[in-house]
């Protein structure tokens, strides 16, 4: 019983682990170049599939950026020449992590500003409901009597 819950779980484990769309053509036979070349690779979005990284995807613009980084790291280029060269050439999209720097500091800290905003104008919605209800005014005796005759009519 114990070895078919473990050959179950081991299975489940494989068939969920991320499957890698590296070709054995693409690998490099240098195991610290092509170490390099996984890691930058897990940083850089496929630009067709948006949500993996090109490790990932198999596309072919995914093929030929890995190619390109493999490319550029046989020629000498430290991670982050790779990386710049590749974000020069296809923009910052290409980057699973934006960079914090420039026009982007208005993204990373409008989702904390705005959570901000929205809490402070919850409460004051609130608060000035509350008030409101504990002024609200009574009915007369004629609009009591009237509304009376409007249920009773309906």
């Amino acid at each position: 019983m114990i070895r078919a819950a473990l050959s179950v779980f081991l299975a489940f484990a494989v068939l969920g682990s991320p499957a890698l769309a590296v070709n054995p053509d693409e690998v490099l036979s240098d195991p610290v170049l092509e170490q390099r070349a996984r890691d930058i690779s897990a940083e850089l979005r496929c630009v067709v599939c948006r949500g993996e990284n090109i490790d990932e995807s198999n596309a072919a613009i995914a093929r030929d950026l890995r190619l390109l980084v493999r490319e550029r790291l046989v020629e000498g280029d430290s991670n982050e020449e790779v990386v710049d060269f590749i974000v020069e050439r296809y923009g910052e999209y290409v980057l699973l992590k934006p960079n914090t720097t420039g026009a982007n500091i208005i993204l990373w800290a409008a989702s904390p500003v705005l959570f901000i905003v929205a809490l402070i104008s919850g409460t004051v919605y609130l608060r000035r409901r509350s008030q409101a209800r504990e002024g609200a005014v009574a009915l007369s005796a004629d609009e009591e009597a009237r509304l009376k005759e409007l249920l009773k009519d309906g």
